[in-house]
């Protein structure tokens, strides 16, 4: 398969993805395929919260229509332009990790292995082990070459000549064992950060939510730590959170959100708290589920010194530009094709791995 021919089909894919909406999906006559996948992908999604209790159709529907607004010509041109990518040399059989966190998390590592040339051998999260498996089914029906470049296991890992796997801290160091002698990437927890000055308007605020409850905040790019001035007042901030209160009618957010207050309550921490989500000043990044932690900081220059400093535990850094590497309120959860997870290039790694 050339690269022309293997964009075509991503850009079919997207094509595919873009008919379903939460409450709005509808056939679109020229995409391919519907008659044997539309039906079956509407009845996965819904069945997806029986396999995740995390995977409600509101979430998995975002992360379909983000991964339809992704998988463009013009985007996938755009992110392919940087590099050279020969199709001629020998296909590399690449093991891919895949978390469960969010709906299709691992789909840009899938994606690159197979758009440079490689194979994927995929062991997925058994808390998402449905929705990808479908997605290479629609890949291949397009195009039938595909089919000896994707496989799925279930159990041991064997002859492949690269991996790439994500998990937590602990697991990592599993991986960076067990993986020693292959050329790999490893990734570890990371958690998102915002910056804030008091001056942020109410919408900004209210976008910032977004960051912070897409998921349930499970994701590496959702905020979990707030960067706040001396007399910061969050009176601004909790009236612009109001508008995702809903998030406490789920059973599993509801049961983390009185858990984790219960606890920080047992231990005599001071908080804030709306009914939904609570706020503790902590200096660690990785807040539980339900939970922001805040820190004060004394001026914006030390601030960006401790940031760079911490680079290894941060995944995305919402502001104002008060950084250089900042992502605008609400825009966490929509990266682009060129945004690689904890900045390490993955279509350079695939192309420079022997």
């Amino acid at each position: 398969m050339t690269l022309e021919t293997k964009k075509s089909v991503f850009v079919e894919l997207g094509k595919f993805l873009s008919q379903f909406s939460e409450g709005a999906s509808a056939q679109k006559s020229d995409v391919l395929y519907n008659d044997i996948f539309f039906d079956d992908f509407e009845n996965l999604i819904s069945l997806s919260q029986s396999h995740n209790g995390w995977y409600t159709p509101e979430q998995v529907y975002f992360s379909i229509q983000s991964w339809a607004e992704a998988l463009t010509n013009e985007n996938i041109d755009k992110w392919l332009s940087a590099y050279k990518i020969d199709q001629k040399g020998d296909a590399k059989t690449v093991a891919l990790i895949l978390a469960g966190n969010i709906p299709l998390v691992g789909f840009h590592d899938f994606l690159s292995v197979l758009i440079t040339g490689n194979k994927a051998l995929i062991k997925t999260s058994s808390n998402d082990q449905h929705l990808l498996p479908f997605l290479a089914k629609y890949l291949i029906a397009v195009d039938g070459n595909l089919k000896d470049s994707i496989t799925f296991v279930e159990g041991k890992l064997e002859n492949f000549d690269a991996v790439i796997a994500t998990g937590s801290n602990n697991t990592a160091r599993y991986f960076e064992y067990y993986f020693k002698d292959k050329p790999s990437i490893i990734r570890k927890n990371r958690n998102s950060a915002a910056i804030l000055t008091g001056k942020e308007t109410t919408e900004e605020l209210e976008a910032l939510g977004e960051d912070i409850f897409r998921y349930f905040g499970l994701g590496c790019r959702n905020v979990s730590k707030l960067f706040i001035p001396k007399d910061y007042s969050f009176d601004t901030f909790f009236q612009a959170m109001f508008k995702y209160q809903d998030v406490i009618h789920y059973e599993k957010y509801a049961n983390n959100y009185d858990y984790n207050k219960a606890v920080f309550l047992m231990s005599n921490f001071k908080l804030l708290d709306n009914g939904f989500l609570t706020l503790k000043e902590d200096s660690s990044y990785a807040s539980p589920i339900s939970s922001v932690f805040y820190e004060y900081y004394e001026s914006l220059e030390e601030l960006k010194k401790r940031l760079q400093d911490d680079t290894d535990q941060i995944q995305c850094i919402v502001s104002n530009n008060i950084t250089a590497d900042s992502i605008a309120f609400g825009e966490t959860q929509k990266p682009q094709l060129w945004d690689y997870a904890d900045n390490v290039d993955t279509i350079t790694f695939l192309l420079t791995t022997k």
